[in-house]
């Protein structure tokens, strides 16, 4: 499972909240997907404080790189990060790299 339970359980009530049958995070109307302006403005609110930069390409860069080091298979990692060409989603596979370091005993 790409997201964890309680990640899955949020994001049930919230769509629960507001019942739109399209998006999951609609704009006050409802009538349209929540404008990209609001999404990077809330993790700069959220981010405050903290280190480095956090922004929504931030977020789906490590959740991509996440589920490539957790064994997804790049196919599926490509259909969820919506990739046209599997060659977007490659990106990800040199952040694996450590996990195929040759052992120390045998360097």
């Amino acid at each position: 499972m790409p997201l964890p339970q309680p990640v899955l359980d949020e994001l049930s009530q919230l769509w629960r909240a507001h019942h739109n049958p399209r998006w999951l995070f609609p704009n006050r109307r409802g009538d349209a997907p929540l404008d990209d302006r609001v999404l990077r403005d809330s993790f700069a609110v959220a981010a405050s404080g903290t280190r480095g930069k956090v922004t929504p390409h931030a977020l789906r860069h490590s959740y991509a790189t996440t589920l490539m080091e957790n064994g997804v298979d790049i196919r599926v990692v490509q259909i969820l990060l919506g990739h046209a060409s599997i060659t977007s989603t490659a990106i990800y596979t040199h952040l694996t790299a450590p996990h195929l370091a040759i052992p120390s005993d045998y360097a």
